[in-house]
């Protein structure tokens, strides 16, 4: 019971309480649910993996949304994490290509440009064909810092660099905005300089 409380506890907002009710839950369970969970986040880790273009969350090399031939191939919307793609897709309203960092300039933190996904977007840009990148990144310091140094790099290349509208408020996480906000965020977006 200890060590699945502990493996339960390991997981993002868990606590120990919630993780001993996961575990007395599990418990409770039949033997053939459980090992239908089990193998279903086995299946997740073994067969999800990145998309070697942009950095979502695939179960090919190539992610569906960089295969479409029908998304706007020349603009970048670059995004911290998958959670924030999920919540763009869900707006329906962008139809470029994404970028995910995953994570963002953070010196407290010890998360410098070299920890994050910037080579290959630099690399992406410098083949050419691409006209905006849109920087979506959580308005906080830290996306403030990584907004300014990927603009900076990108600032003499002729790409248009454009920044979310402040629909989202100075603080709030992107995939916690609600669709519309997140949606007047994208459309009203801005040039960043």
């Amino acid at each position: 019971m200890e060590r699945a409380v502990s493996e339960f506890a390991k997981l993002p907002g868990i606590g120990r309480k919630t993780a001993l009710r996961f575990a007395l839950h599990t418990l409770s369970r039949d033997e053939n649910s459980v090992a239908a969970m089990a193998e279903s986040i086995l299946r997740l880790r073994r067969e999800v993996k990145y998309c070697r273009v942009c950095h979502n969350i695939s179960d090919t090399d190539v992610c569906e949304i960089c295969a479409n031939p029908r998304r706007d191939a020349s603009t970048i919307c670059v995004v911290e994490n998958v959670r924030s793609v999920m919540s763009f897709e869900s707006t329906g309203l962008y139809h470029g290509l994404y970028h995910v960092l995953g994570g963002v300039i953070s010196p407290m933190d010890g998360i410098g440009p070299a920890d994050l996904r910037l080579d290959s977007l630099f690399e992406r840009v410098a083949q050419g064909g691409i006209k905006e990148v849109i920087l979506a990144l959580n308005p906080t310091m830290e996306g403030d810092t990584t907004n300014f140094y990927i603009y900076r790099k990108l600032e003499q290349t002729g790409v248009t660099v454009t920044v979310l509208a402040r629909g989202v408020s100075v603080g709030e996480e992107v995939e916690y905005a609600d669709e519309a906000t997140l949606g007047r965020s994208l459309v009203g977006r801005t040039p960043f300089a």
